[in-house]
């Protein structure tokens, strides 16, 4: 089911009167709730799937009781591999099976040796990337003894398959959003609002950002010898916005859906354009994901302690793993090596934790020197999009040597005017609200209320307007 569909307006509104005038007074019947609407709307999609959130379930709910009941080192690292091993292996086999088939005949044929292997037509479940990651994170850290396993299995289950971040996150921490379930909510109305408001932005990225970029932004990758050099440029920035606005847009809905059931979810994305360099852009974006890989990949690498050597290691292990988790493509493989090499020199001059404050913090408009930083780590993200867009490592570099010719100074020959204001305008929201969680948290608080409403209805009427030709979110495809 997606966000930005009818299916979902029925939806929502029913699981939501269920939820707060049905059964309020109990805890257990709402968390049992929150289970069924979750498995519905999972299901909605691929109903044969569900059995594998289940048993995904099952065997981290079983781990986590069993861990608890004993204290021998070995047999609490046999639970804890046994929990990694279902998870890994079950994200393996749908994600990856086909693409190391693949790779290990080609390995084959350039030896001179063919081989006929069987590849199968596996479809890979919807948000298995994520899930899968949630759940391993509610059993290593029971292992490692940071949180205390739960007896409650419904609990459990609508952790694992909460609807709202089910299918592309934000990848929540067990220690983060499992006691929400143990306690009692109540409805609150400021929060409920608050959610709504932050669903609209979360749409608006979507519909009219996200699926207008997508339209042209497929039309040039798709047709990229057609081009010139700008219209090239102008299809790597369309790209650029389009998997921000998609991405985001989805956390924004899924984290505003969360606060309408009382639920706090943690920020996934802080504006990540306006990001000084590349250290900074990877804390502010999918930051989930970053720093669940930080936690349970890279510190027990060794993180930054030990030489250089080491951590420069560390470094081109963690992006290359996001990378491939990203999908079976050697394209993410290269996108995710090229952001470690962005990534090096900061590191090698001990300069990655330099901007940890928001930018322009005290003041209206950047300096010339953010200025200048956030253009150029802006560049540098457009051209590792190309190889996270394109279908093959080849055809990412033709696009960026065609791009990379004197043409980039002409004008290019496509340029939606309209979706440029639009894009204008969004940057300029954006901007001004990036000390918040999102950006129209608080934006247009200090006017009066009729004036406030009726901005929202404006971007209310540009959804319904000026919404691009429906898209799938990107990261269902993760």
């Amino acid at each position: 089911m997606l966000f930005n569909s009818i299916d979902f307006a029925v939806f929502l509104p029913i699981v939501f009167v269920l939820y707060w005038f049905v059964i309020q007074k109990n805890l257990k019947f709402q968390n049992a709730l929150v289970v069924v609407a979750s498995y519905v709307f999972y299901g909605w999609w691929d109903y044969r799937f569900l059995a594998l959130i289940l048993f995904s379930t099952l065997v981290d709910y079983s781990v986590g009781i069993l861990l608890n009941k004993t204290e021998e080192l070995t047999r609490r690292k046999l639970l804890l591999w046994l929990s990694i091993s279902v998870n890994i292996g079950l994200l393996g086999f749908f994600k990856y099976y086909n693409f190391f088939v693949d790779n290990f005949v080609q390995a084959f044929s350039f030896f001179g040796q063919e081989i006929q292997p069987n590849t199968l037509n596996i479809i890979l479940p919807v948000g298995i990337s994520f899930y899968t990651f949630q759940t391993l994170s509610y059993t290593i850290d029971v292992y490692r003894k940071k949180l205390e396993p739960t007896k409650d299995f419904v609990a459990f289950a609508a952790f694992v398959s909460f609807f709202p971040q089910l299918v592309a996150g934000p990848i929540e921490r067990a220690s983060n959003l499992l006691p929400q379930f143990y306690k009692k909510r109540v409805f609150n109305y400021a929060n409920a609002v608050d959610g709504l408001r932050q669903i609209l932005w979360g749409l608006f990225k979507k519909i009219v950002i996200a699926d207008n970029c997508a339209q042209f932004a497929n039309v040039i990758f798709n047709n990229h010898t057609e081009y010139t050099a700008s219209t090239l440029f102008i299809g790597a920035v369309f790209f650029t916005f389009q998997i921000y606005g998609d991405f985001s847009g989805y956390s924004d809905i899924a984290i505003g859906t969360s606060r309408l059931f009382g639920f706090h979810l943690k920020q996934n994305f802080a504006f990540p354009y306006f990001s000084r360099d590349m250290a900074e852009f990877w804390r502010r974006w999918h930051m989930s994901l970053s720093t669940w890989f930080r936690d349970y990949v890279y510190i027990p690498l060794g993180g930054s302690r030990g030489s250089k050597g080491r951590q420069i290691r560390n470094v081109f292990i963690i992006f290359l793993v996001s990378g491939f988790w990203h999908g079976a493509n050697w394209t993410f493989i290269v996108w995710g090596a090229l952001n470690a090499i962005y990534f090096l020199p900061l590191l090698i001059l001990n300069r990655n934790r330099l901007n940890t404050n928001v930018v322009a913090e005290y003041s209206m408009l950047p300096s010339l020197k953010e200025l200048l930083q956030i253009a150029i780590t802006f560049l540098l993200t457009i051209i590792a999009w190309v190889f996270f867009r394109a279908d093959s490592v080849n055809q990412a570099i033709d696009y960026l040597k065609r791009m990379a010719n004197v043409s980039l100074f002409s004008v290019p020959s496509i340029r939606p005017t309209f979706l440029l204001v639009l894009l204008f305008l969004f940057i300029l929201i954006e901007w001004a609200g990036r000390r918040q969680q999102y950006a129209i948290e608080k934006l247009w608080f200090r006017f009066p209320r009729i004036v406030r409403l009726f901005i929202y209805y404006v971007l209310v009427m540009i959804i319904f307007l000026y919404g691009g030709k429906e898209q799938e979110f990107i990261y269902f495809q993760f």
